[in-house]
């Protein structure tokens, strides 16, 4: 699927350009663009981007051009740059990209082409253009350009601009019918092209010149355009030395040489940066009239209306680079201080962050840092590190910021043991130095790092001491707290589970939970609501594992209570979640409906990053415990791959597709994966109820291969995890699953599992299962329930939902009913709650199920 497919109400023009229109090659672009890939593949100066952009300039198309460079060989730089080429089509779509994150893996593409498919407009014709496409050479950025374009559409075409052959798959597009082709010997200029060119400069030639002009360039446009400067300005000569000349001697003598001072500097300025948008180029200006000026080298600058910014010849930018020793280090920084101002103000933190480094502000760099999530994605952490690396060594001398962005690194790059000895060092120089606001600042930040590290890595070390160091703020700072702050965001990010135990001793989870439910108070006064409810939240988790779902609901609800007044949105969707559980083993309707409708509208939340993968991995476990594995999205159903989520704060999706894997009867392939899992630092091997889960999975997958005694084995090995704390719930969530295996086990002589507590397994899985069937009914065929039949509904909530169903919006439904918005989006609640809907494109499938809209004149 390629990647653009997004409307605008505004159609895309390129400004006016004086070029030469080249029928030629026009033809040879308009046949091209019936397939859905273009290369356009040539060396240096023989116009491909000049060629592409005049035939777009005419042709019928809705254009988006993403201008490549060597910084795109970073993912997170690329998405950056592709969202903002993004925003001057479809700004809404822009949002919705930025908020999805750059689609790594299958899972996380699956999940992006949900935009385009959403805002493509299928009777108008796309054209996405990726000029200096021989730039790229990152795998994951070239792996998600090859995934994008490779899926075709009838109305889209992708033009891949090209020094080099690009480093995709070419041949396999080209045997599939997709690639269409142009190269160096259709983009050179003939005869009569390189007349018609010399004629609109007013330059007459005739044949026998052009022919000499034609041999001794071979068709190359950038020397026939210098020729024809050269022609201009009265020179001869051109000929058959013509390729011993130097083109930057040429540009210096026939064009550099006759600008102003002050425009020969502005136009080195820009040369020091690589975007060109008229409001960096008015602050670049020391007088507006500069950049009209530079309006007249319109052979070399132009302004691309598709990027809304000037674009300079690649060959001129060259020249005007080899000449920056001119300007002053104080000229230089001011064009970088600006230029990364603008960047800032337009999302492109990336960009911004290497020009605030060539200027030494450090500030301004650890500023951005702290507007990402604390638990970064590892390309961003290492790009962040590279800075570091190449940062003054007295750094941390000067800035407290470093410090603590330091240390956010390496947590996000599991450099868990670094991140430690780095906090040594960050103690001994705040309590070395003699006391001032800086050392005070330093020990802060010292004292509330080590703690939240010390939650982190304490499932690893097995030392549940963190909760010393919040004290030690608590008490020591009490008076100064809101002073020394840390910057960003204060949302908590969970791990996988939040009880931090990896081993099955009972004196460990007491350890655990002691040391958390005296932390969280001081982590919340200390960090101004941080992890408010994380302590109700364990306990939930904790009594949920234990089958004690009257407390773990008690315990749930006072989480998602504390969660929700300091917006920490995490522990509220982990609470909705284990609610959801809870009311499927109750085999409760109303309250799993509830659940499902506080999920949806945490979608609303924009402050809440990846909200969608939280709530599809948690919808993704219901629908896969119903039997609704249809409504699984795409990612929880793909093979096992490496996740690009941080596995420090993701894991629980492999439980989902697990469930999809065993419900499709592919037990090898679960297998393969879940021994590799128990290799891998992250996921949810390191805890307890991981490790009891997996383990479970692999009783059942072995079963299934006929692998009775090797199932029954690792069947004991989660009962032995799970005995010493009660942990039944892994065992009965399988339902008929575990039912058949407890009958295994029952009747295997060899098995060291006491048959009381297979007996108990065995029927409580089997009342699980009952439950579980019963609701699966219920959601496969949304008949109406008893308490809430569609009769129910008032005629006035039936013509709402009919207004839905015929696609209108909240205020178009309002406007035909003479309601006011606020009353119909009431109606609406209404609707889903009888209906046991979740949405409106659930609410019409159920009411279309139960023949509600009939004759309604819906649409499809």
């Amino acid at each position: 699927m390629q990647e653009y497919f997004f409307h605008s109400n505004v159609p895309i023009v390129p400004a006016n350009h004086v070029c030469l229109d080249r029928p030629r090659i026009n033809r040879l672009l308009e046949a091209a663009l019936q397939y859905p890939i273009v290369t356009v593949t040539a060396g240096a100066g023989y116009g491909k981007t000049q060629g592409v952009y005049g035939f777009l300039h005419d042709f019928k198309a809705r254009t988006v051009w993403l201008q490549i460079s060597e910084r795109d060989n970073l993912a997170s730089r690329f998405w950056e740059n592709f969202i903002q080429a993004m925003t001057l089509l479809d700004t809404t779509s822009a949002d919705k990209l930025r908020e999805t994150g750059f689609p790594k893996t299958e899972r996380h593409f699956d999940r992006y082409l949900t935009i385009p498919r959403e805002d493509i407009v299928q009777t108008w014709k796309y054209v996405f253009v990726y000029d200096d496409f021989h730039l790229l050479k990152e795998k994951t950025v070239l792996r998600f350009i090859e995934r994008s374009i490779s899926t075709p559409f009838s109305n889209i075409s992708s033009i891949l601009i090209s020094r080099t052959k690009p480093a995709i798959d070419l041949g396999g597009f080209a045997a599939k019918g997709l690639l269409a082709q142009i190269d160096e010997d259709d983009l050179r200029f003939n005869q009569h092209e390189i007349i018609d060119y010399y004629s609109i400069q007013d330059i007459p030639l005739s044949l026998q010149v052009a022919s000499d002009i034609y041999h001794a360039t071979e068709g190359w446009v950038f020397a026939i355009h210098l020729v024809g400067l050269s022609l201009k300005n009265g020179g001869t000569g051109y000929a058959r030395s013509f390729m011993k000349f130097n083109s930057f001697r040429f540009i210096e003598q026939t064009i550099f040489s006759s600008l102003s001072p002050e425009l020969k500097k502005y136009l080195i300025s820009l040369s020091l940066i690589e975007h060109w948008p008229q409001a960096i180029l008015n602050k670049l200006a020391s007088r507006p009239e500069l950049t009209e000026e530079m309006k007249q080298i319109h052979s070399f600058i132009r302004f691309d209306s598709y990027q809304n910014s000037y674009q300079i010849h690649h060959l001129f930018l060259q020249y005007l680079q080899e000449q920056q020793h001119i300007l002053s280090m104080a000229e230089k920084q001011a064009v970088y201080t600006k230029a990364a101002e603008w960047c800032l103000k337009n999302n492109l933190k990336m960009d911004a962050v290497t020009y605030y480094e060539r200027t030494g502000n450090y500030q301004a760099i650890f500023d951005i840092g702290f507007s990402y999530p604390q638990i970064m994605a590892k390309d961003v952490a290492a790009f962040f590190m590279d800075i570091f690396a190449k940062a003054p060594k007295d750094i941390y001398e000067h800035y407290k910021d470093a410090f603590i962005i330091r240390l956010k690194l390496l947590i996000s790059l599991y450099r868990f043991d670094e991140a430690a000895a780095f906090l040594k060092i960050m103690k001994e120089i705040g309590e070395s130095l003699p006391s001032s606001e800086f050392t005070r600042a330093i020990l802060y930040s010292y004292y509330v790092i080590r703690g939240l590290l010390g939650m982190i890595t304490c499932i690893y070390t097995n030392e549940y001491n963190f909760a010393w160091y919040f004290e030690q703020v608590y008490t020591s700072f009490y008076d100064s707290l809101n002073r020394y702050q840390l910057k960003g965001s204060n949302m908590i990010c969970l791990s996988s589970y939040t009880c931090m135990v990896s081993g099955p001793g009972q004196e460990e989870m007491d350890q655990y939970l002691e040391e958390i439910t005296r932390a969280v108070p001081y982590i919340t006064a200390v960090l101004q609501g941080y992890a408010y409810g994380l302590d109700d939240l364990v306990w939930a988790e904790l009594a949920y594992f234990k089958a004690d779902l009257a407390q773990s609901e008690q315990y749930a609800r006072k989480s998602i209570r504390k969660a929700r007044e300091k917006k920490q949105h995490q522990i509220e969707t982990r609470g909705l979640f284990y609610l959801l559980r809870i009311g499927l083993a109750q085999g409760n309707r109303k309250g799993i409906q509830e659940c499902l409708q506080q999920l949806q509208a945490q979608l609303h939340e924009k402050c809440y990053i990846n909200r969608q993968v939280f709530h599809d991995i948690v919808t993704g476990w219901f629908y896969a415990q119903t039997g609704q594995t249809h409504c699984l999205t795409s990612w929880l159903k793909d093979d096992f791959e490496e996740s690009d989520l941080n596995t420090l704060i993701y894991g629980l999706e492999t439980l989902v597709k697990l469930k999809y894997q065993v419900s499709e009867q592919r037990y090898s392939a679960a297998l393969a994966f879940l021994e590799n899992q128990k290799y891998k630092r992250g996921g949810i091997w390191p805890f307890l109820f991981g490790k009891i889960a997996l383990s479970i999975f692999e009783a059942v997958c072995l079963y299934h291969r006929k692998e009775r005694s090797a199932s029954l084995q690792v069947l004991e090995r989660a009962y032995r995890l799970a005995a010493p704390n009660a942990l039944d719930m892994p065992f009965i969530e399988l339902g008929n699953e575990m039912r058949t295996l407890t009958n295994a086990a029952l009747k295997d002589t060899t098995c060291t599992i006491p048959k009381a507590w297979l007996e108990k397994i065995r029927g409580s899985a089997a009342t699980y299962a009952q439950k579980q069937f019963s609701l699966g009914k219920i959601y496969k065929n949304p008949f109406p329930a008893p308490e809430a039949p569609h009769g129910n509904l008032s005629c006035q909530e039936r013509k709402i939902l009919v207004s839905l169903s015929q696609g209108l919006t909240c205020k178009e439904a309002a406007e035909t009913a003479v309601l006011s918005i606020n009353t119909v989006k009431s109606i609406i609640k209404s609707v889903y709650y009888k209906l046991g809907a979740i949405n409106r494109a659930d609410a019409i499938r159920i009411a279309t199920s139960l023949g509600m809209l009939k004759n309604s004149g819906q649409s499809t």
